[in-house]
């Protein structure tokens, strides 16, 4: 028979359908909220809610932001001839960490992976192409993850963009294989969008 209350078990779960936290880890949690005190848990709260009600995708880029168009894309002073391609929003947060990149962002929001079920048509792949015809962009970096899914979609948006007057580069291999750009230091990040290469 479980004695333990439902407002703990369904904690618990919902903790546990987090990425990268187990039964464990998500007990420690719930069970560390219960012993602090009851500011840490109503400000949790609050902040959720919060992040609920007041972040959007932006209908340009798709990176996340309390107003669409994002501030990145409205500003003035970027770059609107270079286009960054990313696959989530902790990549801008990594690449805009180094303060080497001035252009514009597009969150793919995923890598293709025919194994997780993701292909082409669950990322934002088409807003990015029809994001392309209809602008200036001259330079497509192409800085998916370092990994096979992440190669994969690379090679996969290089063959469906291929247009004339636009450069494709990937971002250099300074990059470890099988890493995630929001791991990188910003000096690895800032001497691989400098040592940046045309496909």
């Amino acid at each position: 028979m479980d004695t333990t209350p439902q407002p703990v078990q369904r904690l618990i779960e919902a903790f546990s359908r987090l990425p990268g936290i187990g039964p464990k880890s998500a007990s420690r949690l719930t069970y560390y909220l219960i012993r602090s005190q009851s500011d840490e848990a109503i400000e949790l709260s609050d902040a959720l809610r919060e992040l609920r009600d007041k972040i959007q995708f932006c209908s340009i880029c798709f990176n996340i932001t309390e107003q669409s168009p994002c501030p990145i894309c409205q500003s003035d002073e970027r770059d609107r001839n270079v286009i960054c391609v990313v696959e989530e929003p902790l990549d801008v947060m990594a690449i805009e960490r180094t303060h080497e990149y001035r252009g514009l962002y597009h969150v793919l929001h995923g890598a293709i992976s025919p194994m997780d079920g993701v292909g082409p048509e669950d990322l934002r792949i088409r807003e990015l192409h029809d994001r392309v015809l209809n602008s200036s962009v001259k330079e497509i970096i192409l800085a998916t993850n370092p990994s096979l899914e992440g190669e994969n979609t690379a090679m996969y948006i290089q063959r469906k963009l291929i247009a004339p007057g636009i450069k494709i580069t990937r971002l250099a291999r300074g990059l470890p294989m099988g890493g995630d750009l929001e791991y990188a230091d910003e000096v690895t990040l800032a001497r691989a969008l400098e040592g940046r290469r045309e496909l």
